[in-house]
């Protein structure tokens, strides 16, 4: 039976990450989970480099505006997203495990970034955003869907740290 279990549990924690660059969104009363994951060749250290770099993230990422700030543990950025142009997010970096996990967020959401090193020069690029709280009912109807800008997000950064890994070769 626990292996049965196990199994069971791996294969609904697999779901919560959509494969190859497709977001997923569920939604529950009091919060929503966007996620994507897509293969991107190239060494961990060039994809984290592209996710800590604040002043080149707009260069490369076509989803957002600009970040202000120092991408480092107990830092606090702002960031202006394509999602809504007028509006600037003041968040604090949560997390900070150099090439493996970064996190950020303010007192709505979180969004997390992972990275996994694979066989091959491969490394498994995760991001997924919980937003949500007793108050998300009343304003969960006014935030545009993110799927679309996770797919733009993941495809960018694939595009970009590919790009960086074929110029060391």
């Amino acid at each position: 039976m626990k292996p049965f279990l196990i199994i069971l549990m791996l294969m609904s924690t697999s779901n919560l990450f959509a494969q190859d660059g497709k977001a997923t969104t569920i939604k529950k009363t009091f919060n929503r989970q966007t996620s994507v994951s897509l293969d991107i060749q190239a060494d961990p250290a060039i994809i984290w480099a592209l996710l800590t770099n604040a002043s080149d993230f707009s260069r490369w990422n076509s989803t957002v505006i600009s970040i202000e700030g120092n991408i480092a543990k107990g830092e606090k950025i702002k960031l202006k997203s394509t999602l809504d142009p007028e509006r600037t997010f003041k968040l604090k970096v949560k997390e900070f495990e150099a090439e493996k996990k970064l996190v950020w967020g303010d007192g709505k959401g979180k969004r997390e970034y992972t990275l996994q090193e694979k066989e091959g020069g491969i490394t498994r690029f995760f991001m997924t955003e919980k937003i949500g709280g007793l108050m998300f009912p009343l304003y969960a109807g006014f935030i545009p869907p993110f799927d679309e800008a996770f797919e733009q997000f993941a495809a960018d950064l694939k595009r970009e740290a590919e790009l960086i890994q074929k110029g060391k070769q």
